[in-house]
């Protein structure tokens, strides 16, 4: 085998462990991505209590630390200044459990009670969602799912 040949497969074959050394650290600085996320209102009953669920699967390379979730009346005054980030992480927390290797569902769910439903805003309501992977990194999507009440 020529010299030349040698060579040339010895820096492609370096070019190619750098490039992808740069893709593995570039993929681990990436914040969590949310799919699937949805919200499902139950109006309570005469007999029952009605709930809120709002469910949403997050990547996160490093790990899911936290999902925190808020639903708000389009109406109310977040309608002109969603929640912040900051804000966010007093919500409530939904519960993750882990569906792959870097991957977790998570469910927030709360019961409304009949006074809860008779008091509440007529309409769309929006649901805004704080995912934080181990490494801190964070995504707000502030109207990640809508239901209406």
């Amino acid at each position: 085998m020529s010299r030349r040949i040698v060579i040339s497969t010895v820096a492609g074959a370096v070019l190619l462990a750098g490039t992808g050394a740069f893709a593995l650290a570039y993929a681990g600085n990436q914040p969590p991505v949310l799919t699937h996320p949805t919200a499902r209102y139950t109006a309570p009953g005469t007999d029952r209590a009605g709930s809120l669920t709002f469910t949403t699967d997050v990547t996160a390379s490093s790990g899911v630390k936290s999902v925190k979730v808020l639903a708000w009346p389009a109406t109310s005054s977040l309608a002109k200044k969603a929640p912040t980030a900051k804000e966010m992480t007093h919500a409530e927390s939904a519960l993750c459990t882990p569906s792959g290797a870097h991957t977790a569902h998570c469910t927030y769910r709360v019961t409304v009670s009949r006074t809860d439903a008779d008091t509440s805003p007529r309409g769309q309501w929006h649901v805004t969602v704080l995912a934080t992977d181990k490494d801190g990194h964070t995504t707000l999507d502030t109207k990640a799912a809508n239901f209406t009440v």
